[in-house]
């Protein structure tokens, strides 16, 4: 392993203390417990916004901190999720009286911890919804969820809601909004090569000459199948073709329902991909992989969806939402409405994500 580390168990500690050096304008840190925060933070009568997983996904989630995005981000160790009292210490830092929503990624750490947080701040006053992320079409069930993963949508997720927020949208209407985002994203990805672990030092999985990982998950859980590599073109259509035929996808998301105040199930079915759809299409770097390659697999994704009727207004390339130094990449389509596109386009100033200003 060569690595730009000091010692394995300081590593998300001192990249924290890096970042907040290097954007002591825009964020804050808290260290015990550890959390990033809006340095403007709290913004009264505004719902505040806060996510959060594993560390080893950068710029996810704490590089999203800031005006038109997260008001706070909660990193765990590295892709393990973060503590309830993490998320409870955030919660109180960035409450400005509005209320809370909790975008969660669907992976089963993160869902007990988030919903134990929200049981914590609602014993303390704050009124908190949690909504759950699970776009990814790779697998229904994984060592790590109980239904689809949560995976590229949230990245988007984040910043429309984030917007809305910022405009003065009601708790009710963010959590709504962040409910139709996460219905209507798609996303797949791939692995070429594993990710290495900084306390283990190996890489996590191991990969044949020429193999790659179809829907490979962001902490390099297996996906599909594991099959030859081919061009950059064959793999995109594979990609694609996961997304394109995934349709009428029956959801079971856990949320807390405010008047019986209780854990629920609900059904939602996502809307299919019809021709006509305005999209948003977001490639992604695992984190290994250059934007070169990203634009090869953007230049057949934009060629399939004019096959197929879509039409991309927005786009988003570039690395993301990562796994440590994994080589690989995965697509994201988000079928957007005009509400989305405004929020989508409205101003936004974070350490990664920038545009507007």
């Amino acid at each position: 392993m060569k690595k730009l580390i000091n010692k394995p168990e300081d590593f998300v500690r001192e990249s924290l203390e890096g970042m907040a050096s290097a954007h002591s304008d825009l964020i804050k840190v808290h260290y015990d417990p550890a959390f990033v925060y809006r340095a403007d933070a709290p913004i009264k009568d505004k719902v505040a916004i806060i996510s959060g997983g594993g560390s080893g996904h950068e710029p996810m989630h704490a590089g999203f901190v800031g005006m038109g995005m997260l008001d706070a981000a909660c990193p765990g160790e590295i892709f393990t999720s973060p503590t309830p009292d993490q998320m409870l210490e955030a919660t109180k830092c960035v409450d400005g009286g509005a209320g809370i929503i909790y975008i969660v990624k669907n992976y089963s750490g993160d869902v007990m911890n988030f919903e134990m947080a929200t049981e914590l701040a609602r014993s303390e006053g704050i009124r908190v919804l949690n909504i759950l992320i699970d776009d990814d079409v790779a697998v229904k069930d994984s060592l790590y969820t109980q239904g689809r993963r949560g995976v590229g949508t949230t990245v988007l997720a984040e910043k429309i809601c984030g917007a809305a927020a910022q405009q003065g949208y009601n708790l009710q209407q963010v959590a709504d909004l962040c409910r139709r985002v996460n219905l209507n994203g798609r996303s797949m990805g791939l692995a070429l090569t594993s990710c290495t672990v900084p306390a283990k030092g190996t890489p996590t999985f191991e990969l044949g000459d020429g193999e790659i990982e179809m829907g490979i998950g962001i902490h390099g859980e297996p996906g599909r199948k594991r099959q030859v590599l081919k061009s950059a073109d064959e793999m995109t259509e594979i990609l694609m073709r996961s997304l394109l035929e995934d349709t009428a996808y029956s959801r079971i998301l856990r949320e807390w329902d405010e008047d019986k105040g209780e854990w629920v199930d609900m059904e939602l079915i996502d809307p299919p991909l019809l021709p006509g759809s305005s999209v948003l299409a977001f490639v992604n770097s695992m984190g290994g992989t250059p934007l070169s390659e990203l634009y090869l697999v953007y230049r057949k994704l934009a060629e399939i969806c004019e096959q197929q009727g879509l039409q991309i207004v927005r786009n988003l390339i570039g690395p993301y939402i990562t796994s440590l130094d994994m080589f690989g990449c995965s697509i994201t389509l988000l079928k957007l409405d005009d509400e989305m596109i405004k929020l989508w386009d409205a101003p936004v100033k974070t350490p990664s994500l920038r545009w507007g200003i």
